[in-house]
């Protein structure tokens, strides 16, 4: 940043220098990987857009997972991120990121390791961030989950996800997609789907579309409930999702009927028909008769 009289002109790079993604990955003979669940995003106007879905970046604190050849990567640091750190698995990458890295500013900080195990907290170091992740799909869910019980750590999270994933994190009661992503992630956060991605916008293309999907924390949960508890009651509502409640929840131990009543909801009911208020409400219960 540099003042040309009394007018503050941003010289920070944009990445100019960088060459496109096509070649990056020619270069570094980079083929995605299977195991490490990577298909690439190329289309350098779509990653602009995934990361505009995160809202104003400029001057944030934003953590990335597995950004691959660094598609997604530029776009965040091209929408002003003071702070990206990236989490990335393959070693393969870490070299081209690095050069993204010295076209950025060093704004970018990459650490190769594993995001399941990583400490969100201390990476941070106090600071809230944004998640803005192309999330491998073999490791969406449980990273989500993960999230989702650190979710103080965090201002907004832009994920993708394949589509039948993203459809069950915005569900709503009496579809097939509500379960236990829906409940969760709604009772923690605000939930939208941002766009969906269809599979022609990877290399190499999945067997699925893709859908991004963005979560804001509340700053408490949207209802009063115990989280182990009310996993637990999910856990067992919709593991037998056909059975009445009645039933389903026997294995929580109880008297599950007199519970269902007390929370006012029908034991003859399936775990589909319930709200995330019903849910919490009933864990609340389970939780007193301990």
């Amino acid at each position: 940043m540099k003042w040309r009289g009394k007018v503050k002109v941003n010289l920070m790079s944009n990445g100019e220098n960088l060459p496109p993604l096509r070649d990056v990955i020619n270069k570094y003979g980079l083929r995605a990987e299977k195991s490490l669940g990577q298909n690439f995003l190329l289309d350098l106007n779509l990653t602009g857009r995934i990361a505009r879905c995160a809202g104003k970046l400029e001057g944030e604190t934003v953590l990335e997972i597995g950004p691959g050849p660094g598609g997604l990567t530029r776009a965040i640091l091209t929408e002003g991120a003071g702070k990206l750190i990236a989490i990335e698995k393959d070693t393969r990458c870490l070299d081209l990121l690095g050069e993204v890295s010295a076209d950025y500013d060093n704004r970018l900080t990459v650490h190769n390791e594993d995001a399941l195990e990583i400490d969100e907290e201390a990476l941070l170091e106090g600071e809230k961030a944004h998640i803005i992740a192309n999330l491998p799909y073999n490791v969406a869910t449980p990273l989500l989950i993960k999230w989702l019980k650190k979710r103080h750590l965090f201002k907004s999270m832009t994920l993708m996800f394949q589509k039948e994933v993203a459809d069950r994190i915005v569900a709503t009661p009496r579809t097939k997609a509500y379960g236990r992503l829906s409940i969760l992630s709604q009772w923690l956060c605000q939930t939208s789907k941002q766009m969906d991605i269809s599979p022609k916008a990877f290399t190499p293309p999945p067997k699925v579309t893709s859908s991004v999907v963005k979560l804001v924390p509340y700053d408490t949960p949207k209802y009063p409930a115990d989280l182990e508890t009310l996993e637990k009651v999910v856990a067992a509502a919709f593991g037998q999702r056909r059975k009445m409640l009645r039933a389903s929840l026997k294995p929580l131990g109880g008297d599950a009927e007199s519970h269902l009543v007390e929370a006012g909801i029908k034991p003859t009911q399936r775990a589909e028909e319930l709200s995330v208020e019903e849910f919490c409400r009933l864990a609340e219960i389970y939780k007193a008769a301990k």
